[in-house]
């Protein structure tokens, strides 16, 4: 057993990197993932539809903790090689999809219909329609609420550390085991958290507060 020190914040520290390159992961195949979602959701195929309500039913109505158990485990039965970066990655970038998917839902049907019938009137395809009217304003009104989703996906990847995946939180864990020093280990943990989403926040609330000055004029 061995005292917390300035080695072992550096150890936790580190982990860091880990943490945001799986939040960076996340976030980038969640967001490419989300937009399908999203414009399946609005979409004129009853089909696309419904098969993007099944898909962002099953993913925000579990547990973020048994995605995760399922794909690590679970992939072993079915005969794939796969180890925690993946499993995470993978557990991560779905869920993600379907939290962003639905909040871009919300921005693209925010969208005043008038701007919809418009470009119809124009004679423009459901792609067409999409690229060039509705998206450029969607995503606007979509910055904020995404911003602010980063921050909820930087916090869930500490559920990594229970497949073995060594971010802030395993990090964490594994010194305190060293040390059986709880309330500085993880403080220190919580602090590096909060150091990294803090500015996220602010960032999301001062988006949030400049578009409703905008839309006050």
């Amino acid at each position: 057993m061995r005292t917390f020190g300035f080695p072992e914040f550096l150890f936790i520290l580190e982990a860091a990197q880990w943490t945001l390159a799986l939040s960076a992961i996340a976030f980038v195949g969640g967001a490419i993932l989300g937009l399908i979602i999203a414009l399946m959701r609005t979409s004129d195929s009853t089909w696309a539809r419904n098969a993007s309500m099944v898909f962002i039913q099953v993913f925000q109505g579990t547990p973020l903790l048994l995605q995760l158990f399922l794909i690590f485990f679970g992939a072993p039965v079915l005969g794939l090689d796969i180890n925690p970066w993946i499993a995470a990655g993978v557990a991560l970038i779905l869920n993600s999809a379907a939290f962003l998917g639905e909040i871009w839902r919300g921005c693209i049907e925010a969208i005043p219909r008038g701007q919809w019938e418009a470009a119809e009137a124009l004679s423009l395809k459901y792609g067409a329609r999409m690229r060039d009217v509705v998206l450029p304003q969607a995503f606007k009104i979509a910055l904020a609420p995404t911003v602010g989703y980063l921050v909820q996906i930087i916090k869930g990847t500490s559920l990594a550390a229970i497949i073995g995946f060594t971010e802030i939180t395993r990090a964490g864990q594994i010194i305190n085991n060293a040390t059986f020093q709880p309330l500085i280990v993880f403080s220190v943990v919580a602090a590096i958290y909060f150091a990294i989403c803090w500015p996220l926040s602010l960032l999301a609330a001062r988006m949030e507060r400049k578009r409703a000055r905008a839309l006050a004029r």
